[in-house]
């Protein structure tokens, strides 16, 4: 096993249950935060998830801190629910992980990431329509 795929597997351990995309979207109805970490090109080729916060992975910590001066308007609070979404489902563990090491407990990730969500025909919008 390589390191990286090491380090992935430690991160999923620790989350422990990560969610499908049904319930990342009734998670999302209920008030929880999905967030996009993504970067531009892949939000320009295949669209976004209605009501995401769009914050790239370089940005993620200091836009979800809630206790941050540099924290995103919607990250209000440590027992928000959040769900970290990437394009298949790799990244967004590790950066679930990171959340909760800034006290985000209940922070996760999307099993499949957007690429799964865009599979079970959940809502998708055009970041750029033409």
């Amino acid at each position: 096993m390589s390191a990286v795929d090491a380090l992935l597997a430690d991160a999923r351990r620790q989350l422990g249950r990560r969610i499908d995309p049904e319930e990342a979207a009734a998670l999302q109805q209920a008030g929880g935060l999905l967030v996009d970490i993504r970067y531009a090109e892949l939000r320009d080729r295949d669209g976004t998830i209605p009501g995401a916060l769009i914050v790239e992975r370089n940005e993620l910590e200091w836009r979800l801190d809630p206790t941050g001066a540099h924290r995103a308007p919607e990250a209000t609070h440590h027992d928000l629910p959040v769900v970290v979404i990437c394009n298949e489902g790799y990244a967004s563990s590790l950066a679930a992980l990171s959340l909760r090491h800034l006290g985000l407990h209940r922070a996760t990730d999307l099993t499949g990431g957007f690429q799964a969500w865009r599979a079970a025909g959940l809502p998708v919008e055009e970041e750029n329509p033409r």
